[in-house]
């Protein structure tokens, strides 16, 4: 009984997935835009709000971010990371799961459709 509630215990934390913790793998898309980093968030935001309605969208010392997440389980599935540069942005988005994408295909489709 101790092993089963042990493996239990193990399996919930593996499932907990933070921003900095999907940060840390590749990104599923990088792209760039001449756009800056704040009217490329303010383009995209609709559509992750629209995906889930508890997006958040926040500055960064480089840009901005925008972050969804499960409220069911507290986890982080997907993150937009928007970053200044020399030419206007370079955009990353990070996904947990990044395979499955039954109801994310308007949050790529938003990012293509900003660049």
């Amino acid at each position: 009984m101790r092993i089963l509630i042990g493996l239990v215990a193990v399996a919930m934390l593996a499932g907990c997935t933070t921003p900095s913790d999907l940060l840390k793998d590749s990104p599923e898309l990088s792209a760039t835009t001449k756009k800056d980093p704040r009217t490329f968030a303010i383009c995209v935001y609709p559509s992750w709000q629209d995906y889930r309605s508890s997006a958040v969208m926040s500055e960064t010392s480089a840009g901005y971010r925008i972050v969804a997440g499960n409220d069911m389980n507290g986890q982080t599935d997907d993150v937009l990371d928007i970053r200044k540069s020399s030419s206007g942005s370079v955009v990353r988005l990070y996904q947990r799961m990044a395979w499955q994408q039954l109801g994310r295909g308007d949050l790529k489709n938003s990012i293509n459709r900003c660049l």
